[in-house]
């Protein structure tokens, strides 16, 4: 039924009626396809694609610049930006590391109980704040818990993000797709969402998911061995120590870009008069020299031909010998806040500004450890770096990455800690007895952290998910031009046609189905904003409840376990080492539990007819 509505709904971009309404839809439909399928790609970025499918509407004048732009200045915008700014605020003081700390004291005992713990948390703290941030801030204190208690991170990180999710669907402000969603109701004149009313039905799928992961999705699970740094990312076969004997044209280059550069070797450390150094711009090789250096084992034979210089043998080469006195490596992941996301280490002159020498990169199940100065870095890449431990220090405070091997909390500023917590739930508590609007809550409340010095402004900033932001403007707006078009009333007529008058529940069943194919591959909010119109749009032709139908999407555009893509799971990837297919195994069953739990409540709490 489904794959027959997916094919009927392509092939109608070009069968629709002609005229002026028949090229509007066609034209509609043909970009809803495009957006989706370069979602799923995931070659451009999602405000790139928003853009892509927005500037189209506006110059076939199907919406105009006001229409188009409008999405842009919403409540569900201004609601979003002033939770990061509130997020940010509660990781400046260390509330959130205080809240990681609680966690690292777990003193062992099972994996359910590990499970049970680390998830509970996870999903209180993901009800109030955004699914990414909490699992940013957790996933480092959830690899050191996990060695501390002898287990494999793979073990424990994938339901950590899976409960950073779950939590999302507890509160209004649990996650983006729930507010844009909400925004979208008030739009169309519709009921819109109270702050705890799915509160029942997501606690029910939080201790539902919980209980699975405890004691059946823990067993689909991968067993990831908890390697050496070197050995883990293969490195080991890369290093070579080099000596650097008298009449070497070695002598007198400068160490980074020396002619072992051009045999595309790294050189790692130097070992002078039993003294470690790091290459640098103000460090020259000397006579006597010992390189440790990084590249292709094949181009050992070519180091050979180099006159002055000895090849060490049988050195038995692994993280000790990279470390040193104050010299060390250390996995960091790059998070939404890190500043060399989205660019190469070349153009963040990495070596220059960090201080650091990156030794490979972790991508989704791959080691890089060649030409990894062009590689783009993305979120939740894992970065193996050597260099001084100062200098990793302020990789972690000042630049954005976060520490993988080790938990150095940021210092607690109690006072203001109390504060931004406060000012949080005051502006919980106002919105939802309607003292003030939501986005008007969150704003005041975004603005007087800054006042008691939770966060500069210049850091809320940094802090904002623009990409996010730009994403819900603009597909609102697309969901604008799907009701003016009537492309919404037109798909919506297509499904019910195919559900043969199955009845408003199994109408219901086939978007929220619809909503959990779209969500595995694309963003939660867009899926959502995608399925919701014609959601509306099919209750109101069968006379049932729009504000069920509407719940209904929502809940399952947050059900993305199957796919690494949510962002959640991309920042956990890395770190536990996991391939695609761990997450379909342990994925599936988990999206399946819940979405039944799912199905079935939800007209128990939202009657289906009017």
């Amino acid at each position: 039924m489904f794959s027959g509505f997916i094919t009927n709904a392509l092939a109608l971009v070009f069968t629709v009626p002609e005229g002026a309404v028949g090229w509007k839809i066609a034209f509609v439909l043909g970009l809803l396809v495009l957006a989706v399928v370069l979602f799923s790609l995931e070659t451009l970025s999602v405000d790139i694609i928003t853009f892509l499918v927005l500037i189209p509407l506006i110059l076939s004048g199907i919406l105009t610049p006001e229409q188009a732009y409008r999405g842009f200045s919403s409540d569900a915008v201004i609601s979003l930006a002033a939770i990061f700014v509130i997020s940010a605020a509660l990781t400046a003081t260390g509330v959130l590391d205080l809240v990681g700390a609680r966690i690292m004291k777990i003193g062992g005992g099972s994996q359910p109980h590990v499970i049970f713990a680390l998830m509970s948390i996870a999903a209180f703290v993901s009800a109030f704040m955004n699914n990414t941030t909490v699992t940013a801030m957790f996933t480092p204190a959830t690899v050191v818990l996990a060695r501390r208690v002898k287990m494999n991170p793979s073990k424990i990180l994938m339901p950590l993000a899976f409960a950073s999710i779950l939590g999302g669907t507890i509160t209004l402000i649990g996650t983006s797709t729930n507010i844009a969603v909400n925004n979208y109701l008030k739009d169309h004149g519709m009921v819109q969402l109270t702050m705890f009313e799915i509160t029942p039905i997501g606690i029910i799928a939080c201790i539902v998911g919980i209980t699975y992961m405890m004691f059946i999705g823990r067993h689909q699970l991968p067993e990831r061995a908890d390697e050496s740094l070197t050995a883990g990312y293969g490195i080991r076969e890369y290093l070579s120590e080099i000596v650097v004997m008298p009449g070497s044209p070695l002598i007198g280059q400068r160490s980074y870009e020396s002619d072992l550069s051009i045999l595309d070797f790294r050189i790692l450390k130097i070992i002078r008069n039993k003294e470690e150094l790091l290459p640098d711009s103000r460090v020259i090789l000397e006579q006597g020299d010992v390189l440790l250096v990084e590249g292709k084992v094949e181009n050992l034979m070519k180091v050979k031909r180099i006159e002055g210089i000895e090849i060490k043998a049988e050195v038995q080469l692994g993280d000790v010998v990279l470390k040193g006195a104050n010299i060390r490596i250390a996995e960091m992941l790059v998070t939404l806040q890190s500043e060399v996301s989205g660019r190469t280490l070349k153009e963040a002159d990495f070596r220059a500004k960090y201080g650091l020498t990156v030794l490979a990169i972790y991508r989704h199940g791959q080691s890089v450890v060649e030409r990894i100065g062009d590689l783009v870095l993305r979120v939740g890449d894992v970065l193996l770096l050597q260099g001084a431990a100062e200098d990793i220090a302020n990789a972690r405070e000042k630049y954005g990455l976060s520490m993988l091997d080790e938990v150095k909390p940021t210092l607690y500023h109690p006072k203001r800690g109390l504060y931004t917590v406060g000012i949080f739930m005051a502006a919980i508590i106002a919105s939802s007895f309607d003292a003030v609007p939501l986005s008007v809550a969150f704003l005041i409340a975004a603005v007087c952290t800054i006042f008691v010095r939770g966060i500069t402004a210049e850091k809320a900033y940094e802090f904002v998910d623009w990409r996010l932001i730009i994403l819900i403007g603009g597909m609102t707006a697309f969901g604008q031009a799907m009701t003016a078009t009537k492309s919404a009333d037109f798909l919506a007529d297509l499904v019910l046609q195919l559900t043969g008058g199955l009845g408003p529940f199994w109408v219901m069943v086939g978007f929220f189905v619809l909503t959990i194919a779209l969500t595995q591959p694309m963003s939660n909010a867009a899926s959502a904003l995608v399925v919701l119109p014609i959601a509306l749009k099919a209750a109101e032709r069968m006379g049932a409840n729009g504000h069920s139908f509407a719940i209904a999407v929502m809940l399952a555009a947050s059900l993305s376990f199957i796919t690494p893509f949510e962002p959640s799971c991309v920042l956990v990837y890395a770190p536990g080492k996991y391939r695609f297919r761990d997450f379909v195994k342990a994925g599936s069953g988990l999206t399946l539990v819940v979405g039944v739990v799912m199905l079935i409540l939800i007209p128990l709490f939202w009657p289906l007819t009017k």
